[in-house]
Parts: structure tokens; C-alpha cells; sequence
């Protein structure tokens, strides 16, 4: 398994932190940036549409829950399974950058935000 590094590479368009996560750290996932087969996913089209590394580069919402491509049924499913809060990483993203939150992400060894808050 890989070690948790701090990699403003791994930040997720949609702010989660691939370089704490399971699937990443077993090699089952390249990360979201490397992911070629996640065509599926809203935000990572829509980032790449506008040249946005994450969404928290997006000006168009000041809360990301406000844009209906990062909250929609599916995020709210996948956020209540996980415990993630998208959200949270988000405006945490916007707040320190990129680079530390990577950096905050590898202290708490999690892939996000808790849902109850920070």
C-alpha cells in the first residue's frame, strides 16, 4: 500500500484528497486527475471544460453546494455513504490552497473533511 504523501496533485476536482484514499493508496485508481475512465463524473468534466484544477478555482458559485453538477443526487449519496463533505474540502481549498490542503489532508490521513464540520 502506498504511503500518504502531500501532493497538490492528488487534490480532487471535486476537493476530496486521492492521495488518502483506499483505492488510490491499493493502486485500483490512478487518482481523479489520471482517472481517463471517470468520463462518468460531472465535476470532472466540468473542471476540465473551464480549466480548473478543482472546484474550488470555480467563481460562478460561492458555495459549490449552489451548482447543480457538484450537488446532485448521486454526491449526496456517495457523501452520505463515505461520511465526505465535499463541501468542506472545497472552501478548505479556497482557504489554504491547493499544496496545504494536501498537506492537512496527509496529517489527518483522510481523503476528506469529516461531514460534522472541520
Amino acid at each position: 500500500m502506498k504511503e500518504i504523501t502531500a501532493t497538490k496533485d492528488l487534490v480532487a476536482r471535486c476537493g476530496l484528497y486521492c492521495g488518502a484514499c483506499g483505492a488510490y493508496r491499493n493502486e485500483r485508481c490512478p487518482g481523479c486527475h489520471e482517472n481517463a475512465k471517470a468520463t462518468w463524473c460531472k465535476i470532472r468534466s466540468c473542471c476540465g471544460e473551464h480549466g480548473y484544477e478543482t472546484c474550488a478555482d470555480c467563481k460562478d458559485f460561492s458555495d459549490p453546494n449552489d451548482c447543480g453538477r457538484f450537488n446532485n443526487l448521486v454526491s449526496k449519496f456517495f457523501g452520505l455513504l463515505f461520511g465526505s463533505n465535499r463541501r468542506a474540502c472545497v472552501l478548505k481549498i479556497r482557504e489554504l490552497g491547493a499544496e496545504d490542503f494536501a498537506t492537512l489532508m496527509t496529517e489527518k490521513k483522510r481523503p476528506s473533511l469529516p461531514r460534522s464540520g472541520a
